[in-house]
């Protein structure tokens, strides 16, 4: 494989959420950015939950419902394709919930994306219970869209990474990088305060956890260079004392900054962990939530 034929299966249809909200339409506009660049289709997805409502509704409500929730499709995808007039865009008004319509549109392999605030139908979409929701237990990425509507590129896709076991997901983070033609940034924040009070308490011991992080990370970026030969990829380990705060600031200087979500504890369910979940509500920049056990369409990792 050359670089004139990178491998893009980890990509395919993206999804967005929208409510009508300034948040949303921000995010309708950066999904159809991100698949115009995957060249895949575009789905706007409106989520009315008549199941919910249905008994406080008479027919005449219920039909204006409908019909507003028609127009808003309507002009969110005629916005949409004033920027991207070739792009491919699906409309949907879904009757369920709106984190089973998000998940459901989407599949196993598509994209979620939302914004960061929600109004309206798509209750609290963003950072509410419904985009916490999604992005705690879906089993495809979600793209939280934050930051200011035209930031400039910076020609650079963060990956915040842990460990080797990262692999499956930061090929995502590649693909994206590539489809950018930006490079990718791979970085491992090694907090020395997660030692204290165990064996490893001395210095010497110290140092050769975080050279062994340093190996870890070389080892990460050269088997993503083995995929994407033409793709420039960085590595760097960080000591700190807070990992979200390392991740903040990077955000501030990248186009996306790219995750995996954990297993979840046993028996407490779907859930995001302090640095998603403070990275979704902080980060200058989009942030994509992948989960770990995320792997492409062909498997291939």
């Amino acid at each position: 494989m050359d670089s004139e034929s990178p491998v893009r299966s980890e990509l395919a249809e993206v999804v967005v959420g929208i409510d009508g909200s300034p948040s949303a339409r921000t995010a309708a506009l950066w999904a159809a950015a991100e698949a115009d660049r995957r060249s895949s289709p575009l789905r706007l997805v409106h989520a009315l939950d008549t199941g919910r409502h249905a008994r406080a509704s008479d027919a005449r409500a219920s039909r204006a419902v409908h019909e507003a929730s028609h127009a808003l499709l309507a002009e969110t995808a005629d916005a949409v394709r004033e920027r991207f007039p070739d792009l491919d865009v699906t409309r949907k008004t879904d009757h369920q919930e709106p984190v089973a319509a998000l998940l459901a549109n989407a599949g196993r392999q598509g994209t979620v994306v939302v914004g960061s605030r929600g109004l309206g139908g798509f209750s609290a979409l963003l950072l509410g219970s419904v985009g916490l929701g999604v992005a705690a237990c879906a089993d495809m990425p979600v793209v939280v869209v934050r930051g200011e509507a035209e930031r400039p590129e910076s020609g650079s896709v963060t990956a915040a990474v842990r460990d080797s076991a990262d692999l499956g997901w930061l090929l995502l983070a590649a693909a994206e990088a590539d489809i950018r033609k930006a490079a990718l940034r791979i970085v491992s924040v090694w907090n020395v305060l997660a030692h204290v009070g165990t064996v490893a308490t001395m210095l010497d011991d110290l140092d050769e956890i975080a050279q062994r992080r340093v190996r870890e990370m070389k080892e990460l970026a050269d088997r993503v260079r083995d995929r994407y030969p033409g793709l420039i990829v960085g590595h760097h380990v960080e000591a700190a004392t807070s990992t979200p705060g390392v991740l903040i600031e990077a955000s501030a200087h990248t186009d996306l900054i790219v995750m995996g979500r954990g297993h979840p504890s046993k028996g407490l369910g779907p859930s995001l962990g302090r640095v998603a979940h403070t990275l979704i509500h902080h980060a200058h920049c989009p942030v994509e939530i992948v989960p770990a056990a995320f792997a492409p369409a062909d498997g291939a990792a």
